[in-house]
């Protein structure tokens, strides 16, 4: 069997919402699986134990630690999105900075036409470009 390596973001009680606004803003995402905690926990009834979902083909996991940590994303790591159209990049960016902010606003930065560096609302980092 070869080994696989696959995205994992790890919240605190937001992983289904953002995994929805992930899969509704970025074309041809879906939600593959959904593992919920149940009553016998551990973590809160209804929490997601562990999902996947797709974004353009990239496989996605994430969870709800039902612990608290003193740590949250960072912009060091980031996913990269490559943009169809300007449009498209424009709207990608309006909606993951939606409540969240620009780190480098939707500008020509000389290695790219046009590029953004988003923090979405729950502290996922993301580059979208348009080569």
């Amino acid at each position: 069997m070869q080994p696989t390596v696959t995205p994992f973001l790890m919240f605190e009680g937001q992983a289904e919402e953002a995994m929805n606004l992930y899969v509704k803003v970025i074309p041809d995402s879906e939600i593959l699986n959904v593992q919920r905690h149940g009553p016998a926990g551990p973590g809160p009834e209804g929490s997601i134990f562990v999902a996947s979902f797709s974004l353009r083909g990239l496989p996605v996991m994430v969870s709800d630690s039902y612990t608290s940590h003193d740590f949250t994303f960072t912009p060091s790591i980031s996913l990269f999105v490559t943009c169809q159209s300007e449009q498209e990049l424009a709207e990608l960016s309006t909606a993951l900075g939606e409540a969240g902010k620009h780190l480098m606003p939707l500008d020509n930065y000389g290695f790219s036409r046009r590029f953004a560096w988003v923090e979405d609302r729950f502290g996922v980092s993301w580059q979208l470009n348009l080569p």
